[in-house]
């Protein structure tokens, strides 16, 4: 593929800048942020927090609390990065050169492009599962049974819930195929209603199992998970999403709407979805409220089901989206040109046959807790780098002349990643803080260390040249 015709199928600037001329309204970027944040993780969150499925949880004070910090945090690590690309205009494949060098980058891209093939597949998964509560089963055919693997307390996939999989992978794939003006056209229309249908059914679950007073006296006797691993959950069903947030926030006009963006996501959305779920899991039994309203009756299933699918199709669309952001630059970094669009369809069929396979229904609470351990250190080199070192300026010319390697970023967040899983699996930490939070930390205070004793010279070059 020529040059030209690469360029010219980089409408999504996969290996460029977005100029001023094509950043989006502020109001769309923070429709698109409620809607990639309306996510069933936010209310899986709030029934791990509640213990859901007899296990350890917290009581409703600490639950709060963990909820507060943990998006707390990820509404600050989101804003930082997101003005490091709307600075700049560059997506997370260009920013982290600067951090982890030319070559260097495609070890954050390629974790990111494993992260958000596996999210796409969880978010298949989930829709899947609702439709296949919703249908039934009326052809007792069964495609996958996970007891044959070990997983003896998982139900069947049914033909229906692989269907249901396989059809909306597709229609998933489709509109992330065209990309952000797709992601928008999807998320503005859904975003307030969603919010407005997971704000009223909370509260019909509250009512249901005894009002406020039944609640608190119930929730009052749940204990056995810390606070920390609280939070490290908490912040590991988004850490990903935080690190996504570059590739949006580069289309946006100023540092406001980057801020509006984070607040829409971290301190409206999924707080609500949190406490959604906490109380669903404690009052009835069920963190997830669509599994809920199937059971109130055909019209409230109807419109549980409908909001269900549209609020993660939007979801579902910036996963998708931002994987051809990720995959695309590793590809070209070999001298190997591809459409991001080609990228969107292969990975999207990937995930669609992952998801229909019980990988949501298998793996998804340990993911998040992976994630939150081992990767929220993958932003600590691109902030230390651009607010310590840099000094909060990147000269986007010299994008494409950064050295292959940079060896603060992939040592720095290798010694982040080690001590988040130590911490969280072998060496719990005291006073029991999160593991993550933790080894990001002390992924952004190494950093400038490392880089004076490694990369700083380079720099010093480069800056004399131009």
């Amino acid at each position: 593929m020529s040059h030209e015709n690469s360029t010219a199928h980089d409408q999504e600037h996969m290996l460029s800048p977005v100029p001023i001329s094509e950043r989006r309204a502020t109001w769309k970027q923070v429709m698109v942020w409620i809607g990639f944040g309306y996510v069933v993780t936010g209310m899986f969150v709030g029934g791990v927090l509640a213990g859901y499925g007899e296990q350890p949880g917290l009581p409703p004070g600490l639950a709060f609390l963990a909820i507060v910090l943990g998006m707390g945090l990820l509404a600050v690590l989101t804003t930082l990065l997101g003005i490091v690309a709307q600075k700049t205009g560059l997506n997370l494949a260009l920013v982290s050169r600067y951090s982890y060098g030319n070559i260097g980058a495609n070890l954050p891209l390629a974790v990111m492009a494993l992260l958000t093939l596996g999210w796409f597949a969880s978010i298949t998964g989930m829709v899947g599962q609702i439709w296949g509560s919703f249908i039934g089963s009326p052809t007792g055919i069964t495609v996958f049974n996970p007891a044959i693997i070990g997983y003896d307390h998982i139900a069947p996939i049914s033909l229906e819930n692989f269907l249901s999989c396989v059809i909306f992978g597709l229609i998933f794939t489709a509109t992330a195929y065209y990309g952000i003006k797709a992601i928008e056209a999807v998320a503005i229309p859904i975003a307030p209603v969603i919010l407005i249908i997971a704000l009223i059914v909370g509260i019909g679950m509250l009512q249901e199992g005894g009002g406020i007073a039944s609640f608190m006296n119930e929730a009052n006797q749940i204990s056995g998970l810390g606070l920390g691993h609280a939070i490290t959950v908490v912040t590991g069903s988004w850490i990903a999403g935080v690190v996504m947030g570059v590739d949006f926030f580069r289309f946006n006009k100023n540092i406001t709407g980057v801020i509006a963006g984070a607040v829409a996501c971290f301190i409206l959305t999924n707080p609500l979805l949190n406490i959604v779920g906490y109380i669903g899991a404690v009052q009835v039994g069920q963190f997830n409220y669509v599994d809920w309203m199937v059971q109130k009756g055909i019209l409230l299933a109807i419109i549980g089901v409908i909001a269900w699918t549209t609020s993660l199709w939007t979801t579902n669309n910036a996963e998708l989206y931002c994987n051809s952001l990720y995959a695309g630059p590793v590809i070209s970094s070999y001298k190997r040109k591809v459409e991001r669009r080609k990228i969107v369809l292969v990975t999207g069929i990937i995930g669609t046959i992952i998801g229909s396979m019980a990988f949501y229904e298998m793996f998804f609470a340990d993911f998040i807790t992976v994630l939150g351990a081992a990767f929220l250190p993958l932003a600590g080199p691109i902030i230390a780098d651009y607010y310590f070192v840099k000094k909060r300026h990147y000269n986007v010319k010299q994008v494409n002349d950064q050295p292959k390697y940079r060896f603060a970023g992939i040592i720095t967040f290798s010694i982040g990643a080690i001590l988040g899983l130590t911490f969280q699996y072998i060496l719990p930490l005291p006073y029991g803080l999160p593991a993550g939070i933790v080894a990001l930390l002390i992924s952004i205070v190494v950093y400038p260390i490392i880089y004076n004793l490694t990369d700083k010279k380079h720099d010093i070059r480069l800056n004399a040249r131009s």
